[in-house]
């Protein structure tokens, strides 16, 4: 059983943080995509392969921008 907290630390708690809201998505999502890129490339598929890298580099961008706002704030 979890422990029920009470008064002030009941209040002060959320149960999460705006920016944790998202999961951390991006990340995964650019791995996915350069793997998708790396498969349609050695298959021949260079428009897939070019269009999943550029998504993936935007994906991780907008990541490493999350990141440093987080730990700013």
């Amino acid at each position: 059983m979890l422990p029920q907290l009470s008064g002030v630390a009941a209040t002060v708690a959320p149960a999460f943080t705006p920016l944790q809201m998202g999961g951390g998505g991006f990340l995964s999502l650019a791995i996915l995509f350069f793997v998708l890129a790396l498969v349609a490339a050695l298959l021949g598929a260079r428009g897939i392969a070019g269009l999943s890298m550029e998504i993936a580099k935007w994906l991780i961008l907008i990541f490493l921008v999350l990141a440093v706002i987080s730990l700013l704030l």
